[in-house]
């Protein structure tokens, strides 16, 4: 029987992505006591990479949106992994959002709203949380945006 986040998603039309594999020295996620820590996710779909470039330089606001969304679907599809069952996560506690910026481009809180507008959408309350929002010269493959997450989970 799917549970009530699986449901939600099902009910919204939104497919999770399968969880990535890490690229370097690293764990997709950490669980110690009652927090998850997912590691920082881009704009990919399967291994795909999606939304390549500098947001305010080719990428506009909208494209960036939607990178950010992709994040948050890798997140939650690692938060799948992590704990089996969605339902188990009780809140997101914080996000970080990079967001591969022009030099002259100022709106990455509208970028990451992405993924928080998606984390809502999904889990409701619980998908409240604080975060960060900053410019960065550059991600890995280039990408437009990475965002990392911490969720309490039972």
């Amino acid at each position: 029987m799917a549970g009530r986040i699986d449901a939600r998603l099902q009910e919204l039309k939104i497919e999770l992505p399968d969880a990535a594999a890490p690229v370097a020295n690293y764990v997709p996620f950490v669980r110690t006591g009652d927090l998850l820590f997912v590691s920082g996710q881009i704009c990919q779909w399967n291994n795909k990479r999606r939304f390549v470039g500098r947001v305010g330089a080719g990428i506009s606001l909208e494209s960036a949106q939607q990178a950010a969304r992709l994040c948050g679907l890798n997140i939650l599809a690692q938060a799948r992994a992590a704990v089996s069952d969605l339902d188990r996560v009780r809140r997101c506690v914080r996000i970080n959002g990079f967001v591969n910026s022009a030099p002259d481009f100022v709106q990455q809180p509208q970028v990451i709203n992405g993924c928080s507008d998606l984390f809502v959408e999904v889990l409701g309350d619980a998908g409240r949380h604080s975060r960060i929002a900053v410019g960065v010269a550059s991600l890995p493959g280039g990408a437009a945006v990475e965002i990392d997450a911490i969720f309490e989970v039972s």
